[in-house]
C-alpha cells in the first residue's frame, strides 16, 4: 500500500469538522494542498470552513444512510467526531455516536472505496495512570461513560483492521489545548479571577498536547505507511503535576499562584448531591464527581512510539503553548 502525501489529488473527509480539533485539522489539510470535505450535522455553523475552501456535507454518524454522499471519492477519513462529556447528556447518545457511529462510518467507508481510516480515540481508555508514564500497551481502565464508549469505538476500528477490511490507524491524544479551545477556559478564568482552589495535593500528573503538534501527528497517522495497523499516543514533550500547570498559567496571567487547598474526598459527596439535585431538571450541574476526577486522576504518557515510528516531534513547549492560548483568550475577549 502506498503512502498518501499532501497533494491536491488526496481527497480527505474530516468528521467533527466544526469542533476544536476537527476545524484545525481541516484548516491544515487545506493549507497543505489537500482537497477536504467536512462532515457536519449543522450547516449553519460552517461559514469559517467554507472560507477555508472546505466542502461541507451534512450527515449524522447515527444515521448510516446519511454518510454515503460525504464519502464519495474520499481516499482518507479522519474520524474526529464524538459525543464528549456532558453530565446531562443522554447516556444512549454516547453509545450510538462513539461506538455504533464509528461502525457505521467504517462500513460506509468500505462501501465507498476509502483507502485509509484514521480513528481518534483518547488516552482516557487507560484511566488513572498509577505507574507513569503509560504506553500504548498499558491495560485499559476507562473511568467514565465517555471513555468506555471511546474504547468501544476503538475496538470496533481495530476489528475492521484485523479482518483486513480497511487500513486503520488509531491515535490517542492527551489533553488538547490551544487557540480556539474553550474547554480549558474555565481553568484560565478561575486562576485569573483568583478563584481557583486546588482539591487535594495537586501532585497528580497532567499531560497536555498543543493543537498544532497534535494536528501534525494526526496527518502523519494518515500519510505514512508504517502507521497502518498501529495505535499511537500523541502528546506534548513533557507532563507536569497539576500544581505546576496551575502555577505556569498563573505566571502567564500575571496573578499570584493559587495557594488554597481543600480535601478531595468531601467534595465527591458535594458533587453527588449536586448531580442528584440537577438531574430531574436536565441541567448541567456546576459541580459533579467526574469533574473532581480532574484533581485526582494522574495522566502521564510515553510518546516514544510515535516519535520513533512517525518522526512525530512536538515543537511547542508547554510554557509557549500556555502563552499562545492565553493570548488568544485575551484577544477574543474571553479573559
Amino acid at each position: 500500500m502506498h503512502a498518501l502525501g499532501s497533494t491536491s489529488e488526496v481527497k480527505c473527509l474530516v468528521t467533527g469538522a466544526t469542533g476544536f480539533t476537527g476545524s484545525h485539522l481541516c484548516e491544515r489539510l487545506s493549507k497543505e494542498g489537500n482537497s477536504v470535505r467536512g462532515l457536519v450535522r449543522n450547516l449553519d455553523r460552517c461559514q469559517t470552513l467554507r472560507n477555508w475552501g472546505i466542502e461541507v456535507v451534512q450527515g449524522d454518524l447515527c444515521d448510516p444512510l446519511s454518510l454515503g454522499a460525504a464519502l464519495k471519492g474520499i481516499a482518507v477519513v479522519y474520524h474526529i467526531a464524538a459525543i464528549f462529556r456532558k453530565e446531562c447528556q443522554d447516556p444512549r447518545m454516547f453509545w450510538t455516536t462513539n461506538a455504533e457511529g464509528t461502525k457505521h462510518l467504517l462500513e460506509a467507508s468500505i462501501q465507498n472505496g476509502v483507502r485509509r481510516f484514521v480513528h481518534c480515540s483518547t488516552v482516557g481508555v487507560h484511566g488513572h495512570i498509577s505507574v507513569p508514564p503509560a504506553t500504548e500497551d498499558t491495560p485499559y481502565k476507562p473511568g467514565d461513560l465517555y471513555q468506555e464508549t471511546k474504547l468501544a469505538g476503538e475496538k470496533i476500528a481495530q476489528r475492521f483492521m484485523e479482518e483486513g477490511k480497511i487500513a486503520v490507524t488509531i491515535f490517542r491524544p492527551t489533553g488538547i489545548y490551544g487557540p480556539r479551545d474553550l474547554r480549558f477556559l474555565k481553568l484560565f478564568r478561575a486562576i485569573k479571577k483568583r478563584l481557583f482552589v486546588m482539591l487535594g495535593s495537586g501532585e497528580v500528573n497532567y499531560h497536555l498536547t498543543y493543537i498544532d503538534d497534535l494536528i501534525d501527528g494526526i496527518i502523519r497517522c494518515g500519510t505514512q505507511d508504517r502507521a497502518i495497523g498501529q495505535t499511537y499516543i500523541l502528546g506534548g514533550e513533557r507532563f507536569v503535576t497539576l500544581s505546576q500547570l496551575v502555577a505556569m498559567i498563573a505566571d502567564e496571567l500575571e496573578v499570584p499562584r493559587p495557594r488554597w487547598h481543600l480535601p478531595l474526598w468531601p467534595m465527591y459527596a458535594v458533587g453527588f448531591v449536586t448531580e442528584m439535585a440537577c438531574r430531574p431538571f436536565k441541567i448541567e450541574p456546576p459541580l459533579y464527581r467526574r469533574r473532581i476526577d480532574f484533581f485526582n486522576k494522574s495522566r502521564a504518557f510515553d510518546i516514544s512510539k510515535a516519535k520513533s515510528e512517525l518522526n512525530y516531534q512536538p515543537k511547542i513547549d508547554l510554557a509557549q503553548g500556555i502563552h499562545r492560548t492565553a493570548h488568544w483568550y485575551f484577544e477574543n475577549g474571553y479573559l
